[in-house]
């Protein structure tokens, strides 16, 4: 009797031993697995970083991804958790912020939620075609290709008014909200949309006031953009091109001469480049240039919109190098303007 109350005695210490045992490893399995799901799963970068899953992207593509890009640690228990929440088949291609120490689950959750950041981008002055595709190509997806051809497509851009020397019309400077992976004919509609947008009843009844169209407003200001920064000089900048223009006279803009000879790091324009035969060059034709120099800031817009009137027909930049110019409405005082500014420069030597 004694003997058997022994061995069951054993028998119960064996069977907690083993009891316990078990729970430890299924205690320490529970912590391994919630170390995969919800442990930091990111390299060593600063606070956050983009990833971005490009559009038609398979699963097998955002895992070589993950890594190329710098962005997780252990790509085996990324691929765990991902199977586990079944994000292989439910792919979204964006622009994703990824922050340190995300867990693999914050990781999964994320990017198969498709809630990607957007990209603020910001437009400045751009002077041809090929810098608005090179700055739309370098921050979002949109095929640079396909945006080229939609620029240089007649037909596609009439429904809008533009044709292919106007097209840059379309581009009005400022800050614009996209999402990573928009493709390039919604960016252009969306910026179309803008231009639009700026367009109210009020501008472009002040246009025809001028006897201009909005498109021509757009190339006037392109002009009275390259010609100052200062914002409170370029209505009377503006004022000197409209009076030539009113009066058929040659505008001899410089900045025309640069963009027709796509040269745009000339300091002085001589003689030579203004016989350069080019439509955009107003040395050789009358009127304004077909279509913009570059895209004007709304400051300039509105200068053009709200045009003084003046009798200047002539400027040049002030002998006391401010950055200002000194107007005149004949060319006699334009000459007296024009020496004091060459004998300046003769004084410091330039």
């Amino acid at each position: 009797m004694a003997k058997r109350k022994k061995q069951s005695s054993q028998r119960s210490i064996w069977i907690k031993r083993i009891l316990v045992a078990l729970g430890c490893l299924a205690a320490g399995a529970l912590v391994y697995i919630s170390y995969r799901v919800f442990g930091p799963n990111t390299k060593a970068f600063g606070d956050s970083k983009f990833f971005y899953v490009h559009t038609g992207s398979t699963y097998a593509n955002v895992l070589d991804g993950l890594e190329d890009q710098g962005i997780v640690r252990n790509r085996n228990s990324f691929n765990w958790v991902a199977k586990e929440l079944g994000y292989p088949s439910r792919v979204k291609a964006g622009r994703y912020k990824i922050t340190r120490g995300m867990s693999n689950f914050d990781i999964v959750k994320l990017l198969r939620s498709g809630k990607q950041t957007p990209v603020d981008l910001v437009i400045n002055k751009l002077r041809t075609k090929d810098d608005f595709v090179h700055k739309i190509s370098l921050n979002l997806e949109a095929d640079s290709t396909a945006l080229r051809a939609i620029m240089s497509d007649p037909v596609y851009l009439r429904q809008f008014g533009l044709d292919t020397n106007t097209v840059m019309c379309a581009v009005v400077p400022n800050t614009y909200e996209f999402y990573w992976n928009t493709n390039a004919e919604t960016v252009f509609k969306k910026l179309e949309k803008a231009r639009e947008d700026f367009w109210t009843d009020e501008r472009k009844a002040k246009a025809k006031a001028l006897g201009l169209t909005p498109n021509e407003v757009t190339a006037l200001a392109s002009i009275v953009e390259e010609e100052t920064n200062k914002n409170d000089e370029k209505p009377l900048i503006a004022s000197v091109y409209l009076n030539r223009y009113r009066k058929g006279m040659r505008l001899q803009a410089d900045p025309t001469v640069k963009f027709a000879l796509q040269d745009f790091a000339l300091k002085r324009i001589r003689e030579n480049h203004t016989l350069f035969d080019s439509p955009y060059n107003t040395y050789r034709y009358a009127g304004l240039p077909p279509g913009p120099i570059c895209t004007p800031s709304t400051k300039s817009l509105t200068a053009v919109l709200n045009t003084p009137e003046t009798d200047y027909l002539y400027f040049c930049a002030r002998s006391d190098f401010s950055g200002y110019h000194a107007f005149a409405a004949t060319y006699a005082e334009h000459l007296v303007n024009a020496k004091a500014y060459q004998a300046e420069l003769n004084k410091r030597g330039l």
